[in-house]
């Protein structure tokens, strides 16, 4: 029996989300401190993004306010993987992927306001929901984590920033353009920041002209091209068959595989409670019950990656 177009959407959505989910093992897995992990990564895409002639024809077309508007997104974006890439240098992946479910939460107190619409009485109560989920989260790792846990909400509040933003604008520009301009501001804005990182924050801090290793080089290819570039492009053909209810669902098993996958190619599971996976299963399952309350159209994936719209965010 041939696949239809919808199921084989299915597929690809959750292939994307798998892809995702390798994003925090990787950024474990290099060597790199936060800030040059994400400064390569960025030029990475930018690179492989200044190939395809759409994206030029893209900027040419674009009105240089909606570029200014754009580049601000992009600062943005790359201090939201700055900040998840920090927590997972600072905790473990499991930890970083996690804190990045609380976006949804962030995502339901801060779209309202940027969007001027009225607040949701049930997107509030998801905030109350993932407390308990939170509380156990921290108590569940070790005192060292902590701070990884910390950064790790700052990057969620980032996603949530960023991603009601672009769904503001989401329809002034093509989105391989977009992303090729935000994440050319994101690596701007980086290099602006490198000689303060250290005194601003040391732990993310380290010199961008240093040269990866083979190892690391390999490990940046595979997540600037394989877990963003692809994923990005694959997600949207699959949204020309499906709703963007479903694939949020979708998208919400992120830290899910993350946590699988960091359990068996990193053996973190020794380094955590059972009270953190407890909690874990507390916010995700508020994550999962909010869409199927209502409003899930405040829930559509953020433009970058999830490109992330998170490849983003992640």
């Amino acid at each position: 029996m041939p696949m239809t177009d919808a199921r084989k959407a299915f597929l690809q959505i959750h292939f994307c989300v798998v892809l995702w989910g390798f994003t925090a093992i990787l950024g474990k897995m290099i060597s790199l401190p936060a800030l040059p992990l994400v400064w390569w990564r960025l030029l990475i895409v930018i690179a492989a993004l200044a190939l395809v002639p759409r994206v030029w024809r893209g900027l040419r077309a674009m009105p240089a306010r909606l570029m200014l508007a754009y580049a601000g997104i992009g600062a943005l974006v790359a201090l939201h993987w700055l900040t998840f890439y920090g927590a997972i240098k600072l905790s473990n992946a499991s930890v970083g992927a996690t804190c990045i479910a609380l976006g949804t939460v962030f995502v339901a107190m801060i779209e309202p306001w940027l969007t001027r619409t009225r607040f949701s009485k049930r997107e509030l109560a998801l905030g109350v929901l993932v407390l308990p989920g939170v509380v156990l989260v921290v108590g569940g790792v070790p005192h060292g984590m902590r701070a990884g846990i910390a950064v790790g909400a700052l990057s969620a509040l980032l996603v949530a920033i960023f991603g009601s933003l672009n769904k503001r604008l989401v329809e002034h520009g093509d989105p391989l353009t977009v992303t090729a301009l935000e994440l050319g501001a994101g690596a701007i804005v980086l290099t602006a920041l490198a000689p303060l990182m250290p005194m601003l924050f040391p732990a993310f801090a380290g010199d961008l002209l240093v040269v990866p290793t083979t190892r690391d080089t390999l490990l940046l290819l595979a997540l600037s091209l394989a877990c963003t570039l692809l994923p990005f492009t694959l997600s949207l053909v699959a949204l020309r068959h499906m709703s963007a209810f479903a694939q949020q669902l979708a998208v919400n098993l992120e830290p899910v595989y993350a946590i699988v996958l960091a359990i068996v190619l990193l053996g973190e599971q020794r380094e955590l409670t059972m009270q953190f996976y407890i909690g874990v299963a507390v916010i995700l399952a508020a994550v999962f019950i909010h869409p199927l309350l209502g409003s899930p159209q405040r829930l559509q994936p953020e433009l970058l990656g999830t490109a992330e719209s998170k490849g983003a965010a992640e």
